[in-house]
C-alpha cells in the first residue's frame, strides 16, 4: 500500500525524467520539444531534447556547439557557418551578442515586428527536417519513459535521413 491509499503512486512524475515539462499549449501536459539545426538542404546536423516548458532561445548555444565541423573543401575544415536563420523564439539580444561572438551572422526576425520579415523562403528548410523526423512515430508520439532512449532515436531519425540523402544523391 501507498502513503496515499488507492491506486496511486507516491512521486508519479519523478519517472519523466529532466527532459519533459508540461507543454504550454497542450493543458500542462508532461512533453518534450525537438531543438534541430539543419544545413542549407535540410540535412540535420545537430539536436537536442527539453522539456515541453522550456524556452527556445536557450538551445541556440548548445545547437551550434554541437555543429560537425564541415568537410569537402580544400583548407582547413570550417567549424561554424556563416549565418544562422531562426524565427522569432530565438529573438534575445543576450544571444545575438553570443552568436556573433563566436564569428556567426546572426539573421533573426524581431519580436513585435510586422510577419514579412523573408525568413520564410529559408525557414521552410527547417520546418522540412521537422516534418521528416515526425515520419518516425517514436519522435512524434513520445512513448518512451527515458530521456536517453527518445534522445537515442532523434539522433538515429537524424542519421536515418542523412543517409536516405546521401543514398539518393548518390544515385543520380
Amino acid at each position: 500500500m501507498v502513503a496515499g491509499g488507492g491506486r496511486r503512486v507516491a512521486c508519479a512524475g519523478v519517472k519523466r525524467g529532466p527532459e519533459t515539462g508540461p507543454s504550454p499549449v497542450d493543458r500542462a501536459r508532461v512533453g518534450s520539444k525537438h531543438h534541430v539545426i539543419t544545413d542549407g538542404t535540410g540535412i540535420p546536423l545537430a539536436a537536442t531534447l527539453t522539456g515541453g516548458n522550456r524556452h527556445d532561445v536557450t538551445q541556440l548555444m548548445p545547437l551550434i556547439h554541437a555543429i560537425p565541423p564541415v568537410r569537402g573543401r580544400p583548407g582547413p575544415p570550417r567549424r561554424r557557418p556563416r549565418r544562422i536563420y531562426a524565427d522569432r523564439a530565438y529573438d534575445h539580444d543576450k544571444y545575438r551578442r553570443l552568436v556573433r561572438a563566436e564569428g556567426i551572422t546572426p539573421v533573426i526576425a524581431r519580436r513585435g515586428e510586422h510577419h514579412g520579415s523573408g525568413l520564410g523562403v529559408h525557414r521552410w528548410v527547417v520546418e522540412g527536417a521537422f516534418a521528416l523526423l515526425h515520419w518516425f512515430r517514436r519522435l512524434r508520439i513520445r512513448w518512451e519513459v527515458r530521456d536517453d532512449l527518445h534522445k537515442g532515436f532523434l539522433t538515429l531519425g537524424c542519421a536515418i535521413i542523412c543517409w536516405r540523402r546521401l543514398k539518393a544523391h548518390s544515385l543520380c
